[in-house]
């Protein structure tokens, strides 16, 4: 079984193991196209969602990407061309190797949020991360604080999310993901909260054909010579 993209939280692992079935997915082949949608989301973000008024500028801005994976390296490449300032955490990224590109290493989490103005969530759903999004991390931030989330929604603790927007007027939440209450936050901040209709960060022409590709390839290679590189069950 192959995930034609990098999340497989929708395949049962256990099961797949149970019956000796070996699930793959297809790392990378998405990433520039959710990168390209985080700054779509972003630029929407800092212009007010174009209701007339001004905005802000991205140029000079601290963004800090968090896991710094295939779509994280993408993130930071495009904020480059941007002016932005790069700043990244990854537990499982040596410091060196995020460094060697020309980005700003933190030492944890929190580090990050406390420093820049704009944090993009490139994390999986995991037992450590779901809910680990919470409001005394997001309240950290400086002032004129945005989220990009287009990893996974069960990685944030939307009650946290909600008292923030309450709480904070200057901060801004900007998802692919519609969170559990969307209908609240979009009725009452609306201008702040944005969600798209559906996960969206892969949906784009060349994503689903380099996916798509990719996934036939893993599946031969498999089949022919027992390739299991991209194997995420044990």
């Amino acid at each position: 079984v192959v995930r034609a993209g990098a999340g497989y939280d929708n395949v049962d692992l256990d099961a797949a193991t149970a019956h000796k079935v070996c699930v793959m997915n297809t790392p990378g082949q998405n990433s520039n196209a959710v990168a390209e949608l985080v700054f779509g989301m972003l630029v929407y973000g800092v212009r007010n969602f174009y209701n007339g008024t001004s905005g802000t500028e991205l140029k000079g801005k601290k963004l800090g990407i968090l896991a710094y994976g295939n779509v994280g390296r993408n993130v930071a490449r495009i904020a480059k061309g941007f002016g932005m300032e790069v700043y990244a955490y990854d537990a499982f990224c040596p410091a060196s190797v995020i460094e060697a590109d020309g980005v700003r290493a933190v030492a944890s989490t929190a580090d990050l949020f406390k420093a820049c103005q704009i944090v993009s969530l490139h994390i999986p759903a995991t037992a450590e991360t779901k809910g680990s999004i919470n409001f005394e991390l997001m309240n950290s931030m400086p002032k004129g604080a945005i989220v990009v989330n287009t990893a996974r929604k069960e990685v944030m603790d939307e009650a946290g999310l909600a008292k923030m927007l309450e709480e904070r007027p200057d901060f801004k939440y900007l998802t692919d993901i519609m969170p559990a209450i969307h209908a609240e936050l979009a009725e009452k901040y609306a201008g702040r909260y944005f969600s798209t209709p559906k996960k969206m960060g892969a949906q784009t022409a060349e994503a689903n054909i380099n996916a798509g590709i990719a996934a036939a390839k893993q599946i031969v290679d498999f089949l022919v010579n027992g390739n299991e590189k991209y194997r995420v069950n044990k």
